[in-house]
Formats: structure tokens, C-alpha cells, sequence
């Protein structure tokens, strides 16, 4: 199964392609418990 990404910029749908095979990971600082979730 393919996973895309849109990039707002370009306003287009991009293949995701991990950096290391079978493996992804996501770096979070911490919830937004104030507000709705977000990301950048």
C-alpha cells in the first residue's frame, strides 16, 4: 500500500519514501491540549 503526502505549496499529492526501509518514525514536542492538534 502507497501513502501520499500533499504538499500545500506545490498543491499536489507526493509518494512517502522512508529514509530507512521499513521503518518510519514521527517527532512530536508534545500535545496541544489548549487548542486543536496541529502540526509545524
Amino acid at each position: 500500500m502507497d501513502f501520499y503526502l500533499f504538499d500545500s505549496v506545490k498543491k499536489e499529492k507526493l509518494k512517502f519514501s522512508p529514509i530507512k526501509s521499513g521503518e518510519v518514525s514521527i517527532y512530536v514536542c508534545g500535545p496541544t491540549v489548549y487548542d486543536d492538534a496541529h502540526l509545524g
